[in-house]
């Protein structure tokens, strides 16, 4: 992780058991930049205080702490209080369909990022958002988390 390290002191975290990593795409295409404050515009304008998720990935690997972690995500409805959320940079192609848009940055952050958040929360799985029901139709985000991360 670049420039942030995970806010795990006893005396400044609200206990909250973490079961879920759930990883995200933003759905965007992967030919136009979708910046933080792009990220948390969005959210904004959903009714969010802010940005939904715990940790985005830009294109060029960069890892934003975009939410406290003893704060209750807003990513993955149903599955929210248990569970921290990830979103990358991506997940469409030019034009406009879902697909596995990670840069070589972004593989290499998120698998930094799930590396040390397992140290912290080890027996949380880690799923992809359209893995945690087959009420989801979508495809967030856009490949299979749970097999490229299983080893973790």
């Amino acid at each position: 992780m670049k420039e942030q390290e995970l806010n795990t002191k006893a005396e400044e975290y609200l206990p909250r058991e973490i079961k879920l990593i759930v990883i995200h795409c933003s759905a965007t295409r992967c030919n136009a930049p979708f910046t933080p404050a792009q990220l948390e515009q969005c959210h904004k304008a959903k009714g969010y205080q802010g940005t939904g998720y715990h940790f985005y990935i830009t294109r060029d690997g960069m890892v934003y702490h975009t939410r406290p972690i003893e704060q209750v995500g807003a990513h993955a409805f149903g599955f929210n209080l248990h569970s921290l959320g990830i979103c990358y940079e991506g997940g469409l192609d030019e034009t406009g369909k879902p697909a596995d848009t990670r840069t070589t940055f972004q593989c290499a952050a998120l698998l930094e990022l799930l590396t040390t958040i397992k140290k912290h929360f080890p027996g949380a799985a880690i799923k992809g958002h359209y893995q945690l029901s087959a009420d989801i139709h979508k495809a967030c985000p856009c490949f299979n988390a749970e097999k490229e991360y299983q080893s973790l």
